[in-house]
């Protein structure tokens, strides 16, 4: 961490701090690593002999990942999710097992999720809708989030998962989302209280009519708030109230509408941008953030 870092840098900074192996082994799946399991995780493991190795540990089958996942569970290792996710050895290659998305993290793991600015263009300047997250979720309760924003289950592409959860999170139709541009594809990787989160994230914005209003479907959500992007700008520069990685997706899409000032290391606000931004970005122009 550097010192007196830039009030977004740290942002990027708090969601790259992981270093897996100095506290981890590799987990692979038939011979091709594809995560970091902890050292109790590791002797449980081994003690199953189900293939463990001199550095690290190697499940030959990756089919008997859900399984083990399972198993796990029931003692204690994690809290299930009740819902699988597809599991890759990294990023860009194709799924070759499945296990609960709760155990993502144990297994360090790399996760997929969507998550989309909900935006709308009024007289005053562009404003975005967020999410009050519900005070009893499991993770990060009571932090604002965006108006979609979920993980991609197994078998579903990021289009997919983004219309299942805006129609879960925030009632939005079908004909509406598929307006929603993906704009941005940003990878990041921590240490968490459920375990190593190495996530990649799928970013879009939407355009929202200005008599739209969410309502939430699924009890995650406790209140939507509309509010200027200038208030949003600010509560990512000042604050931790929006949920670890909405700060990165927002931090794009700062960048995107030109409101970042790049000579200012207190990262003042481009007003200009404000009046850029009730454009329409092109996804050709969209940037693409590894953070």
């Amino acid at each position: 961490m550097l010192p007196n870092p830039s009030p977004f840098l740290r942002h990027l900074q708090q969601c790259n701090a992981a270093n897996p192996a100095a506290t981890r082994a590799p987990f692979s799946l038939a011979g091709a690593q594809a995560g970091w399991i902890t050292p109790v995780l590791f002797d449980r493991l081994t003690q199953a002999g189900l293939g463990s190795e001199a550095d690290g540990f190697n499940l030959p089958d990756p089919a008997a990942l859900e399984g083990l996942g399972e198993q796990l569970a029931t003692e204690g290792f994690y809290t299930s999710h009740h819902e699988l996710f597809d599991v890759a050895t990294d990023v860009d290659h194709p799924a070759i097992a499945r296990i609960d998305r709760g155990a993502l993290p144990l297994f360090g793991l790399v996760a997929a999720g969507v998550h989309m600015n909900g935006l709308v263009r009024t007289a005053s300047g562009l404003h975005l809708w967020t999410g009050r997250r519900a005070a009893n979720k499991r993770l990060d309760p009571a932090k604002l989030d965006h108006l979609v924003a979920g993980g991609i289950p197994a078998g579903h592409t990021p289009d997919e998962a983004l219309a299942k959860e805006a129609a879960e999170e925030a009632s939005i139709a079908p004909a509406l989302i598929a307006s929603a541009e993906r704009t941005a594809r940003i990878v990041y990787a921590l240490d968490r209280p459920e375990g190593l989160r190495r996530d990649v994230l799928y970013c879009y914005d939407l355009y929202l009519p200005a008599d739209f209003t969410p309502i939430a479907a699924d009890g995650e959500v406790e209140s939507f708030t509309l509010m200027p992007l200038e208030e949003a700008f600010r509560i990512v520069r000042d604050t931790d109230d929006f949920k670890f990685n909405v700060n990165l997706v927002l931090i794009d899409l700062f960048l995107r509408h030109g409101l970042i000032d790049p000579a200012s290391a207190e990262g003042s606000l481009l007003r200009a941008g404000l009046t850029y931004g009730l454009s329409t970005v092109s996804p050709g122009h969209a940037a693409r953030t590894d953070a």
